[in-house]
């Protein structure tokens, strides 16, 4: 008998897969090369393929399971699902060489000695041959038993193990991706257990998991045992950590998000129940489940554990990492870490666009939730609540039909792989409906909370993951249309062409766009779409005995310290992942520029905002900055903007000032800019003004003197050069960027700019419409040229082909 059943975990590396598995392979990798690195991971013990084997061969199993195996009809799901009952039964009911049980009983009871016990509280976890390999992530395929204690618990839980090799899912998939089930061996992991159940859990990537976009971390977790995070059963929290910042040992936290942890698994108090799902005390789910330091530690692990993966392979390779903290001791934990498998497989030189064949404005949303992938699909809703009803009612699944239901886990794959869209009631971005989707190449919306309620059976449906982070499901099949490019075919150019952004959302998206930067970012959008509750309001409102006011607001402020702190990270959070995107080429955010009508729309607004007769040309922009009454709501603009760049690590933000009419105006702007923190050249800050006022480009030598840069806003200037009304029907047929007027406006800046030796680009939306309006600027050597996402191949050839001929 081969007595290389046991090894300590300590004892394996990523040499080892064929013995010990991908998951132990990578723990005792981590173990042996990170913990000097400061990285806590659980000890343990590997019960090794070998082992798995002599208990095949000991029962005289193997040629019973290839019958059953050779009898699959793979179309058939009751005909996998009958095979596979089969051959689990078999191996649970398989008893273990004498030796073999000694071995893996000693060696528990020596793991438990090292923690002062008779029987330790461990995991059990599987680690199959094919599993956490690059090409194919195998996610939850098969078991993990948690809270295991004793030595009778721990064999069966072995059993257990060996014949999850077998569940319906893993065979499926095998066979799916071309994997011999029997070239495919399983290992087991013994670890112990970290009391996450009085502490946190979940899973972590090195990457954006959407997009792709290198540059962070994503952690999602949520009070308790893991298992809950990992099947999407609660929506847990979310955090983004910026690496370049984390890196430099900033507090580089991009992004939060307040999940619904209303439920948390923990250990069971009866002998025959090892875990139990509680609900969660009120006050807890208010919190994030990971403080910012905490958030930081784990996120400085994720990218050492990348780091080192990335060297021993050669090449780029993000992981997915799971993580736990323990209650008990306070301390920290990777339990998992396999190599993420659809982003670091993919080319994101080629890029495919999804667009709906309607404005989504004109279309009916049936339900909302949390966009997978950035894909479209339609189809007829199909929504089954379990795999066994949906058995014994022979109720079939038809290929190219919409999955829904409440959630998925690893025994779903061979349904999720015919549905033309996947849609879930529960669930986040790294549960295993999400992961398993973006393998699959399947558009998903998790997390919508009642989508089998609201959706009806056998109706028409499209499922957009096109539109941002948001996943969109509209009534009818709207039809969409695809198109494809590679960026490495694009022409070079010399003249910088930069995006102009509304949406953080869709940032990480459009970073692999050929950009040098964004050239307009916003903060009316993130205002109005993330905040929603007029600055004032939130600082005076209690001021105001509006009690629904006050309600809503403190309802919004739920896991941030106080109103200011809500109002200055929910805009940090959109700015810093727009300029993470773009990192290290330049992002000009725009102050705010809401006109009052605008401002009265926001909760609370109706307090604080004047009624004008025409608010296009009243208390806007500038004018808004210096006065007594929105002066200490334009201070947390400029905390927000200072925190984004000092303390995130984003230095790459460049300010800008709009509607701004005169340059005594600008002077009162930049002295109450100083007074709250923020002062043109100091840490490099630069300001910019918007050119959008006819004034700006007639005082331009004078504005020149005072900023770095000018970005024209065309929109406005052709407006008030024009003396129009932009929104007016009577005149539209007059309004044209190409007029002669606005064209000799614009020569003039650019002169005076360059005389001036002051940078000036164009924001406007006139390049993004018009391909020879980018020409014409390229002629008179603006430095910038920014337009929307959507524009960026037809304008770079535009500029290409008008650069070859200067």
């Amino acid at each position: 008998m081969n007595n290389k059943f046991i090894l300590e975990l300590a004892d394996v590396c990523i040499d080892d897969i064929e013995m010990v598995g991908g998951k132990n392979a990578s723990l005792g990798e981590m173990i042996q090369n990170l913990s000097g690195l400061g990285v806590n991971i659980p000890a343990g013990f590997v019960i090794t393929v070998n082992a798995y084997r002599e208990f095949l061969a000991y029962n005289n199993l193997e040629s019973s399971i290839i019958k059953i195996i050779h009898s699959i009809s793979y179309d058939s799901i009751e005909s996998l699902r009958r095979a596979g009952n089969d051959v689990r039964l078999l191996i649970r009911n398989g008893r273990f060489p004498k030796e073999m049980s000694k071995m893996i009983i000693k060696a528990y009871e020596e793991l438990s000695a090292r923690y002062n016990q008779q029987h330790t509280d461990i995991a059990v976890r599987s680690s199959a041959t094919a599993e956490d390999l690059p090409d194919a992530s195998f996610a939850g395929q098969q078991e993990t038993f948690l809270n295991v204690r004793g030595p009778a618990l721990l064999m069966d839980s072995v059993r257990n193990c060996f014949a999850s090799l077998f569940t319906d899912r893993a065979i499926s998939y095998r066979n799916t991706f071309g994997y011999d089930h029997f070239s495919i061996g399983i290992s087991l992991c013994v670890q112990k257990m970290v009391r996450s159940d009085l502490g946190s859990s979940g899973i972590a990537f090195s990457l954006d998991t959407e997009s792709g976009f290198r540059e962070a971390v994503v952690i999602n977790g949520a009070y308790g045992l893991g298992e809950l995070v990992v099947q999407g059963a609660v929506l847990p929290d979310e955090f983004v950590v910026f690496k370049p910042g984390l890196k430099k040992g900033l507090q580089s936290i991009i992004e939060k998000k307040l999940g619904v942890k209303d439920r948390m698994m923990i250990y069971g108090d009866k002998t025959d129940e090892r875990v139990k799902v509680i609900p969660t005390e009120k006050n807890f789910q208010n919190r994030f489940c990971l403080s910012d330091t905490l958030v930081l530690q784990l996120a400085a692990w994720v990218v050492k554990i990348e780091d080192h993966y990335t060297k021993i392979k050669h090449k780029w390779t993000p992981m997915d990492v799971e993580w736990a903290y323990d209650g008990l001791s306070k301390e920290l934990y990777i339990v998992q870490a396999r190599p993420e498998t659809v982003h670091s497989q993919k080319n994101h030189k080629l890029i495919t666009e999804y667009r709906l064949n309607a404005s989504s404005a004109s279309l009916k949303v049936l339900a909302k939730g949390i966009a997978v992938g950035d894909g479209i699909g339609a189809g007829n809703v199909n929504i089954l609540y379990s795999l066994d009803k949906r058995v014994i009612d022979g109720h079939e699944f038809t290929r190219g039909d919409v999955l829904v239901t409440d959630m998925t886990d690893p025994d779903w794959e061979p349904i999720m792989k015919k549905a033309s869209a996947i849609i879930t009631n529960k669930g986040g971005r790294t549960c295993h409906a999400a992961i398993v989707a973006r393998e699959l190449g399947v558009p998903a919306v998790v997390g919508c909370g009642n989508a089998t309620d609201i959706l009806q059976n056998g109706h028409p449906v499209t499922v957009s993951c096109a539109e941002g982070e948001t996943g969109l499901i509209y009534d009818g099949d709207v039809g969409f249309v695809t198109s494809e490019f590679n960026v490495d075919e694009l022409p070079d150019i010399k003249t910088a062409l930069m995006l102009n952004l509304a949406t953080p959302s869709m940032c990480f998206k459009f970073s692999h766009l050929p950009s040098k930067g964004v050239g307009l970012a916003r903060e009316e959008f993130i205002i109005n779409n993330y905040i929603q509750v007029h600055p004032l309001a939130l600082l005076h409102h209690r001021r105001l005995n509006d009690p629904a006011l006050s309600q809503e607001i403190q309802k919004r402020i739920l896991g941030f310290e106080n109103e200011e702190d809500f109002f200055v990270r929910k805009l940090a959070y959109g700015i810093a992942k727009i300029a993470a995107s773009s990192y290290p080429h330049p992002v000009i955010v725009r102050f705010s520029d809401f006109k009052t009508n605008e401002y009265f729309n926001l909760l609370g607004g109706q307090y604080f905002e004047p009624h004008e007769e025409n608010p296009m040309m009243g208390w806007r922009g500038a004018s808004r900055y210096y006065s007594e009454q929105y002066k200490p709501a334009f201070g947390l603009e400029c905390k927000t903007i200072k925190m984004v760049r000092e303390e995130m690590g984003l230095d790459n933000v460049v300010v800008m000032i709009p509607f701004c009419r005169t340059v005594d105006e600008l002077l009162k702007v930049i002295a109450v800019m100083k007074e709250f923190g923020l002062e043109r050249n100091k840490n490099d800050l630069h300001v910019y003004l918007m050119a959008e006022i006819p004034s700006n480009i007639i005082l331009a030598d004078e504005f020149a003197k005072h900023i770095d840069g000018f970005s024209i806003g065309s929109n406005d200037l052709t407006q008030l050069t024009l003396g129009l009304d932009r929104d007016s029907s009577l005149v539209a047929h007059l309004y044209d960027e190409r007029n002669n007027a606005i064209k000799l406006m614009i020569c003039s800046l650019i002169r005076i700019a360059k005389s001036n030796n002051v940078k000036v680009g164009i924001c406007g939306q006139a390049p993004s419409d018009f391909p020879d309006f980018a020409q014409f600027l390229v002629e008179n050597g603006v430095d910038s040229i920014s337009v929307t996402p959507d524009a960026v191949i037809k304008t770079v050839n535009a500029i290409a082909n008008i650069e070859s001929k200067l």
